[in-house]
């Protein structure tokens, strides 16, 4: 479908009212039809969602995805940092940045110590900045939230890695309550968590259903060892050490023994860590600019505890998650330690 030249309409337009016109040509038509409002918007946060390749997404953050889907050209060296929302996505993205520009700067020079994780790595949600190359100079990594099914045909055709930070469904679905409504306009009508479960519990998330996420990633790890690697958040939280090694081999750039003897691994680890990272005046005061919409900084640092869905969630709602986890997830081998 081709718009015609006096129709100024946006393919942002578009996506949200629900049409489908203007869409990236390799979309074509039948994948066009099922952006598909919601019934319901989006957790009364800032935009309703829309259903796109069977997930769900903000227009803004779904324009961005399809925009990369038409246009990004991984490379061999690319490294793409994923996670589902609210899976500590923000620790994640310092640790891999930290790990990879290591010899970049000096330790008292870090970007992470004037720059939030999220300013550090680019996104593919925000191709439609119509930048020609959404990658930073000298830096390969890419962060998304896009599930792996429908990451660009170029990173699957690719040689580039992928690493994807999983975590408990509990806790990751009472961090993502508690920031849509932190981040809720007042004008909206606040959403209880029973309405937020229920939504969850129907696959209803922002780039949910997330066991769909999050089994997308798992499975490829399984049958790509050598381009996806898998991290749990709990085991990573545990042990953070032993899994940076990991991470930094799986990079392509491994610690020295003189590195591990120096304790460089350690730095890393405490530069990253929540307690250093959340008192940064820059993660303090900072904001993100989403579109046409700004989250403070602070918003992306909460408790960075495992269990921490036991303050918020009842025996019967705790209960209810499992049994549905347990029934998605049956067969595939992953499973939760907080589960």
């Amino acid at each position: 479908m081709v718009c015609p030249k006096e129709n100024r309409t946006t393919k942002f337009d578009l996506i949200q009212e629900g049409r489908s016109g203007c869409l990236p040509k390799s979309h074509g038509k039948n994948q066009a039809n099922h952006i598909k409002p919601s019934g319901r918007d989006g957790w009364r946060s800032i935009q309703s969602f829309r259903l796109y390749q069977g997930f769900w997404c903000f227009p803004y953050f779904l324009e961005g995805i399809m925009l990369a889907q038409e246009r990004f050209n991984a490379q061999s060296t690319d490294i793409i940092v994923c996670s589902a929302p609210k899976s500590d996505t923000t620790w994640i993205k310092a640790l891999t940045f930290a790990v990879v520009i290591r010899h970049h700067f000096d330790e008292s020079a870090n970007p992470l110590l004037f720059k939030g994780p999220h300013d550090c790595l680019p996104t593919l949600e925000r191709m439609l900045d119509n930048k020609p190359d959404v990658r930073e100079p000298g830096i390969p990594l890419i962060a998304t939230h896009a599930p792996y099914a429908s990451l660009p045909k170029s990173v699957h055709d690719s040689d580039c890695k992928i690493v994807f930070l999983g975590r408990d469904p509990k806790d990751t679905f009472v961090s993502l309550f508690l920031f849509a409504a932190n981040r809720r306009p007042k004008e909206n009508e606040p959403l209880s968590i029973e309405e937020a479960l229920e939504l969850f519990c129907k696959g209803k998330s922002l780039f949910g259903p997330w066991w769909d996420h999050i089994l997308g990633y798992w499975k490829a790890s399984l049958e790509r060892t050598d381009k996806v690697m898998f991290l749990k958040y709990e085991d990573l939280l545990k042990d953070s050490v032993f899994y940076v090694k990991k991470l930094a081999e799986f990079m392509g750039c491994p610690f020295s023994l003189e590195e591990e003897e120096t304790g460089v691994v350690e730095r890393i680890v405490n530069l990253c860590s929540f307690e250093n990272l959340s008192n940064l005046e820059v993660n303090k005061t900072g904001v993100q600019q989403l579109g046409a919409h700004q989250a403070s900084n602070k918003d992306f640092f909460r408790k960075g505890k495992v269990g921490d869905w036991s303050n918020y969630l009842t025996p019967q709602m705790a209960n209810r998650l499992d049994k549905i986890m347990e029934q998605k997830l049956k067969g595939s081998g992953l499973t939760f330690s907080c589960s």
